[in-house]
Order: C-alpha cells, then sequence, then structure tokens
C-alpha cells in the first residue's frame, strides 16, 4: 500500500501557527485559555500550539501553563471492541478548567467518537466557560454531530483511506500522508 504525503513540516508549521493566531482572535488573547491535547498526538500538537501562541503573544501564560493532556481512554464507547488502550495521564494547569476557555486538540477528526469522549472526560474535570476543537486534519465521515472550530487541512478521503500523522516529537518526523482507498 503507497502512502502518499499530503502536509509537509512547513505545511504542519503553517497550519499550526493559523490556528494559534486563530485561537487568539477567537479567545481576544491568551488570558482565561487551556489547551488541552488528546493522547497521543494531540498532546504534542497542544504543546506546539501553546509554545506558538507565547511567541506570538509575550504576555500570555507560559506553555507549560497554558498546555496540558487530557486521557479519554475510559470515556471511550469502543473498549470492548478495540485492542487494549494504554491510559496517558491527564494533565490539567494549576488552577484547572473552571471558567476558562478550553481548546481540545487533536491530530485527525473523523467519526468524531475520539472528542465525544473528551467532553465526557473534560464535564468530569470541572466546568469550563467555553470547549473550542482544533484538529490538525479534518477527514470527514462524522457520526457525531462534532464540528472542529479551527482545522489545519481539510482532507476529504474514503473510509478505504488512512490519514497518518507523524510528529517529530513521536516519530521523528513531521508528515501527513494517506494510504488506501483501493476497495
Amino acid at each position: 500500500m503507497m502512502a502518499r504525503a499530503v502536509l509537509n513540516q512547513a505545511d504542519i508549521t503553517r497550519a499550526l501557527t493559523r490556528i494559534s493566531h486563530e485561537i487568539l482572535e477567537s479567545n481576544r488573547g491568551a488570558s482565561d485559555l487551556v489547551i488541552l491535547g488528546i493522547p497521543t498526538r494531540g498532546v504534542a500538537l497542544a504543546h506546539r500550539i501553546a509554545e506558538t501562541i507565547s511567541r506570538i503573544e509575550p504576555s500570555s501564560p507560559s506553555p507549560a501553563e497554558l498546555a496540558g493532556a487530557l486521557d479519554v481512554t475510559m470515556y471511550r464507547d469502543d473498549l470492548g471492541r478495540t485492542r487494549t488502550r494504554t491510559p496517558h495521564p491527564t494533565e490539567l494547569p494549576a488552577d484547572g478548567i473552571d471558567g476558562k476557555t478550553v481548546v481540545l486538540v487533536d491530530d485527525v477528526l473523523y467519526s468524531g467518537r475520539t472528542i465525544r469522549a473528551a467532553l465526557d472526560a473534560l464535564a468530569d474535570l470541572g466546568r469550563a466557560k467555553a470547549v473550542r476543537l482544533a484538529v490538525l486534519v479534518d477527514r470527514g465521515h462524522r457520526e457525531y454531530p462534532i464540528r472542529a472550530d479551527f482545522v489545519g487541512k481539510n482532507l476529504p478521503s474514503s473510509k478505504h483511506e488512512r490519514i497518518n500523522v507523524h510528529l517529530d516529537e513521536i516519530d521523528g518526523e513531521d508528515v501527513v500522508t494517506i494510504e488506501g482507498g483501493d476497495e
């Protein structure tokens, strides 16, 4: 199965920079903002967005104070049907999410099931003022009525295709590929 690159390192950097600007514009700055990545690659993306926001707006909290991780493992509706999932620790900023605008970050938005699980997990942690969604790739095929507020690239795809996001922090390179679709 041949994989075709659809985003390279420069494309990913540009997309995350644009998303960071859009988040700041939507939130009117970085105050009361929390950026939570959904493991695994969403966490790396959330940290990159937080670093970019800190560079764009120097008065913003540090990246460590902005970004965190939200484990959704136990909130998934497919736990009994899929391979064993390893829980990842949830890491919230010291002052939590109450009254904050939370931006959930994931690598690929597909059916919406992971984001539904993230919303359930988030509700157990506190009461956010607002919840937004940022994704690097939106590939369509929703099963839940979920839409991203910030999208790096819309990539319409067949259900038979696979979108692979590789990030330097995890995979040693930044690239998004698409493969399959022959069925």
